[in-house]
């Protein structure tokens, strides 16, 4: 070969073109080559680098000479020698003189070159030896830390090809190195929001700045029924020129995170579904509403569909018989979906009574006062949950998944059952939602346990109470009459209000209005005894007044009773009345043509005072005048003075020639709110 052809290729660098870049420049590899006299012919500008000497330095002398200090002469001269004539390459260190006298060790790699003209060269690759020990020790490195390290790793081309992963990327989404080499980014990532990922290494690879703690969650190949998740950061690679070569990707699992993130999440929000069932459930006496706002809280955030079902014989306050495996008969109280669903179908509609056969899971659940969860429904469950074949089909429409059946204990007593079906939810219920389910039944039952008992003895005394109310007859000569009694509406008993309507000899008419202080059954029961001892009275023909001391003193041996009552006689033939007050509220008297008023009468002292006379006023009746009595249920206010209830009393007298029903009415929804604390006795009378 000729040397010319050697000096071609030693020729300078041109400056103006880019200088190539990667690991052999950074090395500085120098490569020299030598004839079979061991003349130096070829060398290279890495060469000039690395030694120290020019072209025009080293072209044409003997390397050994020049290179090597002369107690390593023999030994290069020997392995120069057994190259050329064995052509077996030789690798090591040896130490050089660099031409400012250093002496620095190389790396070498030596083999025999032959040309076309069969003439023999000794071709020497030669680079620092310390540089390239960091280098080799930066490689180790980074290869132990790619391939031992925990996070996921990944290097793709400009295309987002991948080019290498390491194992614990293939571990975390289970697809092996091999198969993501050269495929897409978007065909290995189990991310929802693929795109935006795509999109964000994109931005990477342009603007050079990386991305950092990028959180993201899926469902990975390996485990698809779970939800993990990850932390992805992405930078940009680049030569030592600035070249851009790709872009790493860093993948941390985070999954025990996220799901310990989300169980705080949940717990949260279980506490807080807790504390508003806590302000929410209960707030009447009423079992439907109780159920309501159960069923209310437990949509959506339990389940998708909720059923407050009720032992008939547990509204009924009958006691429970001993559980066996026979059916029962349950009342629906409340029905509530999360979304509109065929399941709502399947369900009995509130008020409705429904038997269940004793292998119904919510039998079984009432049973055995525990809960009943089915993780997963199956065809075979159906069955047992749904009320009939119809309704399992319905069932089976709507897609319910999870069913969970929580028994509503109240003082150890069974009331029922809250039945939790999931459909939209594709998370099954757990132990954590039985937990949950069994908190807010708890206090739901606890809640209608005491609305049930306070209507069974609401109802027991209203009954009472009614019975002992006048059923009076319509016709009386010279009056026409209506009355209403109204127990109150928030209260937790009914009063001992009373009117009666009291036919006397002569055609004339007693009419009494009265209100025993206190409530519940022993009002009640007073207030009977009363009406029984007033009836008495009327038909001996005393004055009202004497009635009235009558009364007093029975009221008086009565145990702290204290009683209000005003009676009048009427006489159709006087068109007189005849009135006594015993501190109850005054009666208003209609005349038409002229302005309603309250009767102005002596206040009197209550029933039960003792040792008290009461006055009796006289007033006119003429045909079409309307006399009112009431109690002060109808118009006591804790919103309104006494003074200003009774001015809109008044007020809807204006006409009293409307019909007498209609004035009932209208006092009554005129001047009553629902969460009167009161109950009411109304009697009016118009003169004919």
């Amino acid at each position: 070969m000729a040397v010319d052809s050697f000096r071609a290729g030693n020729e300078e660098h041109d400056p103006g073109r880019p200088r190539p870049t990667g690991l052999l420049d950074m090395l500085s590899v120098a490569a020299v080559a030598l004839d079979a006299n061991g003349r130096i012919v070829f060398w290279t500008p890495q060469a000039e680098d690395l030694f120290g000497y020019a072209a025009e330095e080293a072209l044409g002398r003997p390397a050994a000479r020049l290179l090597i200090h002369p107690e390593h002469l023999q030994a290069v001269v020997s392995l120069f020698t057994e190259v050329m004539s064995t052509g077996r390459g030789w690798a090591g260190a040896f130490p050089i003189r660099h031409k400012d006298g250093t002496t620095r060790l190389m790396e070498f790699r030596t083999m025999r070159l032959l040309d076309d003209l069969g003439d023999v060269y000794a071709l020497g690759i030669a680079a620092d030896h310390t540089l390239l020990q960091r280098v080799e020790t930066d490689l180790a490195l980074c290869e132990r830390l790619i391939n031992q390290s925990p996070i996921g790793l990944a290097l793709m081309d400009p295309d987002l090809r991948y080019v290498l992963v390491n194992p614990a990327l293939e571990r975390i989404d289970g697809i092996p190195a091999e198969d993501h080499v050269g495929r897409h980014l978007r065909e290995t990532l189990p991310f929802p929001d693929v795109d935006t990922v795509e999109s964000a290494l994109r931005q990477v690879l342009t603007t050079g700045t990386p991305l950092l703690d990028q959180y993201h969650v899926g469902r990975p190949p390996a485990d698809p029924d779970h939800e993990h998740a990850w932390s992805l950061s992405f930078y940009r690679l680049e030569d030592p020129g600035g070249r851009v070569l790709g872009a790493a990707a860093s993948v941390v699992d985070v999954t025990e995170r996220h799901r310990a993130a989300a169980e705080a999440d949940r717990a949260r929000r279980r506490l807080a579904l807790i504390a508003d069932a806590s302000t929410r459930v209960g707030t009447t006496l009423e079992v439907e509403q109780t159920a309501r706002e159960l069923a209310d809280i437990a949509a959506p955030v339990l389940a998708d569909v909720v059923a407050v079902d009720v032992l008939d014989s547990a509204l009924a306050c009958r006691r429970m018989r001993r559980p066996d495996n026979g059916p029962e008969l349950f009342r629906a109280l409340a029905l509530k979906a999360a979304h509109p669903t065929v399941a709502l179908g399947a369900a009995d509609p509130p008020g409705d009574l429904a038997a269940y056969e004793g292998d119904r899971l919510v039998t079984l659940c009432v049973h055995t006062g525990r809960p009943v969860l089915v993780e997963h429904v199956g065809e075979r469950d159906l069955p047992r949950i749904a009320r009939d074949a119809e309704a399992g089909a319905l069932l089976a429409r709507a897609g319910v998944h999870s069913y969970l059946a929580v028994p509503l204990i109240a003082h150890g007593e069974v009331l029922g059952a809250l039945d939790l079906k999931r459909t939209r939810n594709p998370v099954p219920f757990d132990e954590d939602d039985v937990i949950l389910a069994g908190e807010l039944a708890g206090r739901a039952a606890v809640a209608i346990d005491n609305a049930r008992w306070f209507q069974s003895v609401r109802n027991t005394a209203l009954t009472l109470q009614r019975s002992l109310l006048p059923d009076h007859s319509p016709h009386h000569t010279g009056l026409q009459l209506a009355s209403r009694y109204q127990p109150a509406q928030a209260t937790s008993e009914v009063g001992g209000d009373w009117y009666d309507v009291i036919p006397l000899d002569d055609e004339k008419t007693a009419l009494v209005v009265g209100d025993v202080m206190g409530n519940g059954i022993d009002a009640a029961a007073t207030m009977g005894r009363l009406r029984t001892a007033t009836c008495a009275y009327a038909e001996l023909d005393l004055a009202p007044g004497a009635v009235l001391q009558h009364l007093d003193r029975i009221t008086c041996e009565l145990e702290h009773y204290i009683v209000t009552c005003v009676y009048l006689v009427y006489d159709p033939h006087s068109g007189q009345c005849r009135i006594a007050n015993a501190g109850h509220m005054p009666p208003a008297l209609a005349r038409p043509g002229g302005p309603p008023a309250l009767l102005e009468l002596p206040a009197g002292a209550p029933l039960g005072v003792g040792g008290v006379e009461f006055e009796e006023v006289t007033v006119d009746l003429a045909p079409g005048d309307l006399l009112v009595l009431y109690t002060d249920g109808l118009v006591e206010s804790r919103r309104q003075p006494i003074d200003d209830r009774l001015d809109v009393l008044l007020g809807f007298l204006d006409d009293p020639g409307r019909p007498l029903e209609e004035i009932c009415d209208l006092l009554l929804y005129g001047l009553r709110h629902p969460d009167d604390h009161d109950d009411v006795a109304l009697l009016v009378a118009r003169a004919l």
